[in-house]
Order: C-alpha cells, then sequence, then structure tokens
C-alpha cells in the first residue's frame, strides 16, 4: 500500500515501497514534508499568484482571502467592501530553495506598496498591501525589509503596506486559482 500517516493526515506515495528500500525513509519523508507558508496580500491575487508560481522553490501557491471579520467569504461578499479581507496568495515553499527574504523582495518588487488600498486600476480595501505574518520570525523579517526599504529611498512616498498577524485564510473560488495560467492556455494564437 502507498498510504502512510504523516502528521495525523494520510499521503500518498507512488512506489513507496522502492522507496523503502532504497532510501533511509523517515530522512526522506521529513524532506519531502519541509515547507513553509507566506501569505501576500499586494492587489489582485491573480498577478500576485503568477508572479510567486515563478520563483523556484515555491512549492504551491492558492489565491483566497485573509484578514476578515467573517467566516467563507465569497468573491462578491470580499467586493462588497463589507467583510474587511484581502486578497492574498498562500505560498508553500521550500526553504532549503528559496528563503522567506527572498519572497519578501519578490513581494516588494511586484506591486507598489505606496498606494493605499489599490493597486493598478484595482480599488479598494480588499486591494491592500499586507504582509500576513505565521510565526515571530517572519514578523521579523518583513519589518526589517520594509525597514530596508524605506531607507533605500526607492519610493517617494510613504510605504503604507501593513504587517499583520495572519487570520484564517479562506481559498477562493476554483476560477480564481491559477486564472492567469489558465488565461494563457485559453488564448488562440493569431493566424
Amino acid at each position: 500500500m502507498n498510504l502512510i500517516t504523516y502528521k495525523n493526515n494520510l499521503v500518498y506515495i507512488p512506489n513507496l515501497y522502492k522507496i523503502r528500500r532504497r532510501f533511509n525513509f523517515p530522512n526522506l519523508l521529513m524532506k519531502i514534508m519541509e515547507t513553509q507558508k507566506a501569505i501576500f496580500a499586494a492587489g489582485c491575487f491573480w498577478g500576485v499568484e503568477e508572479n510567486f508560481r515563478k520563483v523556484k522553490g515555491v512549492v504551491s501557491t492558492r489565491v483566497g482571502y485573509t484578514g476578515g471579520q467573517f467566516s467563507n467569504p465569497t468573491y462578491k461578499k470580499v467586493c462588497s467592501h463589507k467583510t474587511g479581507h484581502a486578497e492574498a496568495v498562500e505560498v508553500t515553499f521550500d526553504p532549503s530553495k528559496v528563503s522567506y527574504d527572498e519572497l519578501l523582495d519578490v513581494f516588494w518588487s511586484i506591486h507598489d506598496p505606496t498606494t493605499l488600498n489599490r493597486q493598478g486600476p484595482d480599488v479598494g480595501t480588499q486591494y491592500r498591501s499586507t504582509i500576513f505574518y505565521l510565526n515571530n520570525e517572519q514578523k521579523e523579517k518583513a519589518e526589517s525589509s520594509k525597514t530596508n526599504l524605506k531607507t533605500s529611498n526607492r519610493f517617494k512616498r510613504p510605504i503604507v503596506t501593513q504587517i499583520v498577524p495572519a487570520s484564517d485564510f479562506w481559498q477562493a473560488e476554483a476560477y480564481h486559482q491559477q486564472y492567469v495560467e489558465k488565461q494563457k492556455k485559453n488564448m488562440m494564437p493569431y493566424p
């Protein structure tokens, strides 16, 4: 059987019997499972997700809503400006291949952190610039990164990015997941 239990979850690993014979299985499993998460909001989550998906060491992404007052928000409810949620991207990454600091660099490079509640043509609190930290180490690194950016004078206006503790992350509807990638596949080439 190719199922194992890890942290109370059943995990399917193809060719498990071959892996067990060839490698020190507990160490291999720990290597497979050593990932971390980060959550960023930087405008419309479609483009933000696409930028993080391109980073080597990012294992997966999912778009959703966080930072609001209600459970199970929908896109329609978030766009009503009544839930307080931000459109955000949860990034799962392998810290042996990409660091949280490098993800912060990507975050700062893909949006304008000086515009309050907007990115480009998208306006509203759901488009705010926010780093949702999951632990004290992420908080310290995010604050340090923001301070370094402020002192670099890269931006003429003040940086308005919030750094706040992560709250519940609600996955967005399926059609929002990897939206940019899906649109590329649906584009018809010109003759």
